[in-house]
């Protein structure tokens, strides 16, 4: 991991929902937004709690139309997360949504880009300490006359590109906007420029990042359902966060949102860049080994640890003996199956040997038992108290060592220097 870009900081929020800090030496945040209508006031309060309580620091909604902005007068008193407004043709919509209490506005530079409506917009937010999130997607950037002449000096820069003239367009059009801003002596401002190539928001989130201070949001937009769009998403984020590039961030998914949440989460999680909260689930992947029906299995423990579980125990769950000692050996919390039962270790100390149809049962009592140990400091997640040792295949595991003692196989010694 590289070190974390030094960026400014912003502010969302107030003192009821409280404050999330974006860019500095903040942690990264996740964002989402509302699939539904906003004015559609009850269903707009249950999608923005129930992304709450997935763990969406920041949640979006749109404004297309007055009565969207109005239901804003509503709504916010009925969520403790702060709301930002997705404002993209109407700068009034903007206005009102200011007045109405929101945290945060996002204006398309492509869509909205008259000098004095974006001005007027401006002074607002500089009056009630808001910050803007100037949003370049390469969906809706369009080319101006007077702005040939940069593009064409940014394109010969970026020649060397795939993405070289979309590249340029993004970076003209951020830079001829932020000049609206810069005038306005107006700094609290976040910046995206995403598109639907991960290689293009690479490009334009690198380049970005070399050339302005202010926070990044990272995202890709337009990337499809769940399971096209987390590898179209996490790979380019990913790839950035990795570079210490990014400040707050949004997977997009043509799915409910709260499946952006908690992926968003996840890849933070794994980046080192969030404390996990909740159990750590390892389990094997397809082989011809396993012996009990482990992926069905997997998906039950994962329900289970997810309902009941809240410390980041690191829970493995490995169909043989084969791979999993040594695969589980950092897990707090391990099951080998094979034959139709399974072994029990809780860090590295073998505790249980059950039949298949109650290892999900076993294993999610021993994690509560581990769990209470720990909340009463009678263990330290992560600590292990022996090493965990292969367990002899005989009987429990159905294949190995007795065969041998028949004589139905030969055993098979190691080479050693020298035999050979």
């Amino acid at each position: 991991m590289m070190p974390r870009r030094k960026t400014r900081q912003v502010t969302v929020g107030d003192d009821r929902v409280g404050r999330i800090a974006i860019g500095g030496d903040a942690r990264v945040s996740v964002q989402s937004m509302t699939a539904g209508f906003t004015y559609d006031i009850d269903a707009c309060v249950a999608e923005i709690n129930k992304l709450a309580a997935a763990g969406a620091d920041v949640v979006r909604v749109a404004v297309p139309q007055r009565r969207d902005t109005e239901a804003l007068k509503e709504i916010l008193p009925r969520v403790s997360v702060p709301i930002v407004a997705d404002v993209h043709f109407h700068f009034q919509r903007a206005l009102e949504a200011i007045e109405a209490g929101v945290h945060k506005i996002r204006l398309n530079p492509g869509n909205l880009n008259d000098r004095n409506e974006v001005g007027e917009v401006i002074d607002a937010c500089k009056e009630r300490g808001l910050p803007i999130r100037v949003g370049v997607n390469e969906g809706s950037i369009i080319e101006r006359k007077d702005m040939q002449k940069r593009k064409q000096e940014l394109g010969k820069f970026f020649s060397d590109q795939k993405h070289g003239h979309l590249l340029a367009i993004m970076i003209a059009k951020l830079e001829e906007y932020l000049d609206i801003f810069h005038a306005k002596d107006f700094h609290d401002i976040v910046i995206s420029a995403k598109s639907i190539d991960p290689q293009l928001v690479i490009a334009a989130y690198t380049e970005i990042s070399k050339r302005f201070d202010y926070p990044l949001h990272l995202g890709v937009t337009h990337a499809g359902p769940k399971e096209t769009g987390c590898i179209r998403s996490v790979v380019p984020l990913g790839h950035l966060l990795a570079s210490g590039i990014g400040d707050t961030i949004r997977i997009s998914y043509a799915n409910d949102p709260v499946y952006e949440v908690e992926d968003g989460i996840e890849m933070l999680t794994i980046l080192g860049l969030r404390e996990r909260k909740g159990a750590e689930l390892i389990a094997c992947p397809a082989c011809g080994r396993i012996q009990v029906d482990l992926f069905t299995l997997t998906q039950q423990v994962r329900k289970k640890l997810a309902e009941e579980i809240v410390l980041p125990i690191k829970v493995a769950v490995m169909g043989c003996v084969v791979n999993g000692p040594g695969e589980a050996e950092g897990a707090d919390v391990a099951i080998f199956a094979g034959n139709q039962c399974g072994i029990i270790y809780v860090q590295g100390e073998r505790v249980a040997n059950v039949p298949e149809d109650e290892i999900l049962d076993a294993l999610l009592d021993e994690c509560k038992k581990f769990q209470a140990r720990v909340e009463r400091g009678e263990a330290k997640l992560g600590d292990k108290v022996v090493d965990i040792v292969p367990p002899d295949p005989l009987g429990e595991l159905g294949s190995g060592f007795d065969k041998i003692a028949r004589g139905e196989v030969e055993q098979v010694t190691p080479l050693t220097m020298g035999d050979e």
